[in-house]
C-alpha cells in the first residue's frame, strides 16, 4: 500500500510540473507610446509568496533610453493587469542617471490579486528632459442633463448614459446628447491645464419633439396627445395609441405645433 501511495504521489508532482505556466516571452512597453524615450521590457515573474489572497512577486525588468538625453531621475508606477484587463496589483519603478541608448536591467517587487496577464507604466515623477513628452493627464468631469438618461459622445465617441462621469485631456472638447423625444444638442467645452478633476457640465436639452405626460408614479411618456376626457388619456406611442387613467396622469405639457393650413 505505502508503495502505491507513492506512486500515486510521483505521478500528481509530474503532471503538476507539466501543468505549470511557462514563462511568457518578453512584454516590451513603450513610453509615451506615440514617440518613445524609453522602453520597458518585463522579462521572467518569480512567485515568491502569499499572504491573505495577495500574492507577491519579483518581476524581471529592463528599461532602455531611447531618447538623446541622459534621464537623472525618474519614477513610474507599474500596473498590472488580469485577462479581464482589470489592474490586480502594481509595483514601483525607479531610474537615475541613464545615458542615452543605455538598457538598465533591474528586478522589482509586485503586489497582486490575481494572476499577472498584462502591464503599462504611468509616470509619478519625471525630470525636465522628459516632462514635456509626457501624455497629457486625463481630467474627469461629471456629465449631467436636463432632463437625466441622454446619450452622450464626446467628440464623436460615445461616453455613456448622463449622468456620468468622462474622461478629458486639456483642450477643446465637442459633447453630444441625443434622447429620444428631444432634440439632438451640442456643447463645446474648453478643459484648461490647470484644471483638477470634479467639475461639472450640465446641458439642458432641446426642445421636445412629442408632447410630455408625467404621471403620478414619477414615469415620463414622451409622445402624441390624442385626446383628454374626465376619464382617460389617450397617447399615440410609436404610432400606437395608449390609454392611461385621467386620475394617474400628473402633468401634461403640449409642445408649440404648426397651425394646419385650411
Amino acid at each position: 500500500m505505502l508503495r502505491t501511495t507513492s506512486l500515486f504521489l510521483l505521478i500528481a508532482l509530474c503532471a503538476s510540473v507539466l501543468a505549470w505556466p511557462k514563462d511568457p516571452p518578453p512584454h516590451p512597453i513603450a513610453w509615451p507610446p506615440d514617440k518613445p524615450l524609453l522602453e520597458f521590457t518585463v522579462g521572467k515573474f518569480v512567485h515568491i509568496g502569499s499572504y491573505g489572497g495577495q500574492q507577491t512577486y519579483n518581476v524581471e525588468l529592463a528599461v532602455k533610453n531611447l531618447s538623446s538625453k541622459r534621464i537623472s531621475h525618474a519614477t513610474f508606477f507599474f500596473y498590472v493587469f488580469d485577462k479581464q484587463q482589470v489592474r490586480i496589483g502594481q509595483g514601483y519603478i525607479e531610474l537615475s542617471d541613464v545615458s542615452p541608448s543605455e538598457t538598465v536591467k533591474m528586478t522589482l517587487n509586485a503586489q497582486t490579486t490575481g494572476v499577472p496577464s498584462s502591464f503599462s507604466v504611468t509616470p509619478q515623477i519625471l525630470p525636465p528632459e522628459l516632462a514635456g513628452a509626457a501624455p497629457p493627464k486625463p481630467i474627469g468631469v461629471t456629465v449631467f442633463s436636463v432632463p437625466a438618461g441622454a446619450k452622450v459622445s464626446v467628440d464623436g465617441k460615445p461616453a455613456g448614459i448622463t449622468p456620468i462621469v468622462v474622461q478629458v485631456v486639456p483642450g477643446g472638447h465637442t459633447l453630444q446628447f441625443e434622447k429620444e423625444g428631444f432634440n439632438t444638442g451640442t456643447y463645446p467645452m474648453m478643459v484648461s491645464p490647470d484644471e483638477v478633476t470634479g467639475g461639472t457640465v450640465t446641458y439642458e436639452l432641446g426642445t421636445s419633439l412629442h408632447d410630455t405626460i408625467e404621471l403620478r408614479d414619477g414615469t415620463v411618456v414622451n409622445g402624441d396627445l390624442q385626446y383628454v376626457d374626465a376619464t382617460t388619456v389617450v397617447v399615440q406611442l410609436g404610432g400606437n395609441p395608449q390609454k392611461f387613467p385621467r386620475n394617474e396622469v400628473k402633468r401634461i405639457l403640449l409642445i408649440e405645433r404648426a397651425a394646419m393650413n385650411q
